[in-house]
């Protein structure tokens, strides 16, 4: 029996919109599963990959990291991302950079930081170019509201409230180390930065800015939902399309 003596850490990137998520699930086809199908392709062999992060339903992203452990080296790693990118792109799947690993090294627990950013565009006409890459919301949003809101997430905080009611973390206490707002055109952008997420924990955040900075609700109201660490009262989560996993820190 041979062992796996080799751990790979690979980055990442997809259009999420037709999968059931990353990770492995019954009732549809997870990002994870064409990877490790594609894997079996080039070393013909079953090859199980840890992600360093489970995006849902719908979610993007442009610096998902995972790791796997083989039996042989990796001698040629521009041979093995042509390989891997062949089979993955009609997936709307690739692979953007691969690196030899110690063996005890995993990508969802050594994560230091995980980097998240979500996509609105706020204005009158549909989308086209970012139809199912983006949150069309119509409605004028005050940026200055926006950033009001995201200064109020910064810090350690119980983050009840943002969680679905199937999140498995054990804590809800979370430390947001930056939440930065910016606009460009019609285009507004929101980076989340923090060492992990509880399930839903962007959307929810992003579903309550929103109803802050269209005016549903006031600054105050804003922040008692927050305290209130209340599910139910949180605004409904924002959609799934506009979200990506931007990067992971190591």
């Amino acid at each position: 029996m041979s062992t796996k003596n080799y751990n790979y850490l690979i980055k990442v990137e997809y259009d999420g919109t037709k999968f059931v998520g990353w990770q492995y699930q019954k009732n549809g086809i997870s990002v994870q599963e064409i990877i490790e199908k594609t894997l079996f392709k080039i070393f013909k062999s079953k090859i199980k990959i840890t992600g360093a992060g489970r995006t849902d339903k719908g979610v993007h992203a442009l610096g998902q990291y995972a790791n796997f452990k083989i039996d042989k080296k990796i001698d040629n790693e521009g041979r093995f991302l042509n390989s891997a990118n062949f089979f993955l792109k009609k997936n709307l799947i690739s692979v953007t950079n691969i690196k030899k690993k110690n063996y005890l090294f995993n990508s969802r627990y050594d994560a230091k930081e995980r980097i998240y950013e979500y996509k609105i565009i706020n204005r009158i006409g549909s989308l086209s170019i970012y139809n199912n890459k983006a949150w069309h919301v119509k409605k004028k949003l005050s940026i200055s509201l926006l950033k009001k809101g995201a200064k109020i997430l910064e810090g350690t905080h119980d983050f009840s409230t943002f969680r679905a009611s199937s999140c498995s973390s054990t804590s809800p206490i979370k430390k947001m180390n930056t939440v930065r707002v910016k606009k460009k055109g019609d285009e507004i952008t929101i980076e989340f930065k923090s060492k992990s997420f509880l399930q839903n924990q962007v959307r929810s955040m992003v579903g309550s800015l929103e109803y802050l900075s269209c005016g549903k609700w006031t600054v105050e109201k804003f922040k008692k939902v927050f305290k209130s660490k209340k599910r139910s009262k949180c605004a409904p989560p924002a959609p799934a399309c506009g979200l990506y996993l931007k990067n992971v820190k190591y």
